[in-house]
């Protein structure tokens, strides 16, 4: 297995953690990390038990490290997917990270904190940048990161747009099923990011990369079940609609859940107007979309993060390769 850590060559500290840009084997990638507030503070889960109304997220003390450590790692240099929420793509095309790369990421986001011997939770997010279901190293990373670090017990996560060109989707998900199944016990996760079930609405966000709802329904189904954890149905919610019936037919709500959130506001998405009127202020955007998703027999968890960590740029489609920085003096 691949010891190196990769060198730091720029730290910038935000409000909840850290964004590293380190020198990999073929040019820069960024990766977090990053502490958690805990769930009662910024989700709103009724199958949890978390059931308050979030009126907006404040920014408070976080959980100690030794409870709960977000580690997010690029799985890609860049990004060819298109999606026009996204500031990725600006960073250049995806050319795949190797296994390397991705476990000198962790590696380096761990070191920044050499008085945390052991955590209950460390999650591992594929999802700085990159689409990770073109890179089959992920799969390796995967598998090593269970036992890589004494102490650490690890919850590594695949997000993916489903890439319509990409000819070994469905063999990259069926294997990452089979990791998360049997490897982790069921507690890996992976999540779809889908945002509306208008078609029209999808190719836009997503630039025309990503496979149609039908499709997708068609490759999951042929996938193991999932143990454990459902595999999540992301919907970064704008004003283009969500079928729930429609949703519901297509993807099991045994085999499948709901993630709720805002868009997040990145360059992009401001560019080409896409976004959640009201979402980081108040839960009146959630509420009819939750209780509709909910009518059809889903989990849903609604995750709204607090200004601070969308100014931070940690939040999803952010890159600080793109040119974008930081809104706040928190620089490093």
């Amino acid at each position: 297995m691949p010891k190196s850590q990769l060198s730091v060559a720029r730290r910038i500290t935000v409000p909840t953690g850290d964004i590293l840009v380190v020198r990999g084997e073929r040019g820069m990638l960024e990766c977090l990390s990053l502490g958690d507030y805990g769930k009662g503070a910024n989700v709103k889960a009724d199958f949890l038990g978390l059931t308050d109304p979030i009126e907006g997220v404040q920014h408070l003390d976080l959980l100690p490290l030794e409870e709960k450590w977000v580690v997010t790692i690029s799985s890609q240099y860049g990004c060819s997917m298109g999606c026009r929420f996204c500031d990725v793509p600006k960073v250049g095309p995806g050319r795949n990270a190797s296994l390397g790369d991705m476990l000198g990421q962790v590696r380096a986001a761990v070191a920044l904190h050499p008085e945390v011997v052991s955590t209950s939770r460390l999650n591992v997010h594929f999802a700085r940048m990159g689409e990770p279901t073109w890179n089959m190293n992920v799969l390796a990373a995967g598998l090593a990161l269970r036992d890589m670090i004494d102490g650490f017990r690890v919850h590594p996560v695949v997000s993916t747009m489903m890439p319509q060109v990409n000819k070994t989707l469905q063999d990259f998900l069926s294997a990452w099923m089979t990791l998360k199944n049997n490897h982790y016990d069921g507690e890996a996760g992976l999540q779809l990011s889908i945002n509306t079930t208008d078609e029209a609405a999808r190719e836009r966000q997503f630039g025309g990369s990503a496979h149609r709802l039908g499709r997708i329904a068609e490759i999951m189904a042929a996938l193991p079940a999932p143990r454990g954890r459902k595999v999540a149905l992301n919907f970064a919610l704008t004003d283009d609609p969500i079928d729930a019936e429609l949703l519901a037919y297509l993807f099991p709500p045994d085999r499948f859940m709901c993630k709720l959130t805002p868009i997040h506001e990145t360059a992009a998405s401001e560019e080409h107007g896409i976004r959640t009127d009201g979402g980081y202020d108040c839960f009146a955007p959630y509420q009819p979309v939750e209780e509709s998703l909910k009518a059809a027999g889903f989990d849903v968890l609604v995750f709204v993060p607090s200004r601070e960590e969308d100014d931070g740029l940690i939040t999803c489609g952010n890159a600080v390769l793109s040119g974008s920085e930081p809104r706040g003096d928190w620089s490093g």
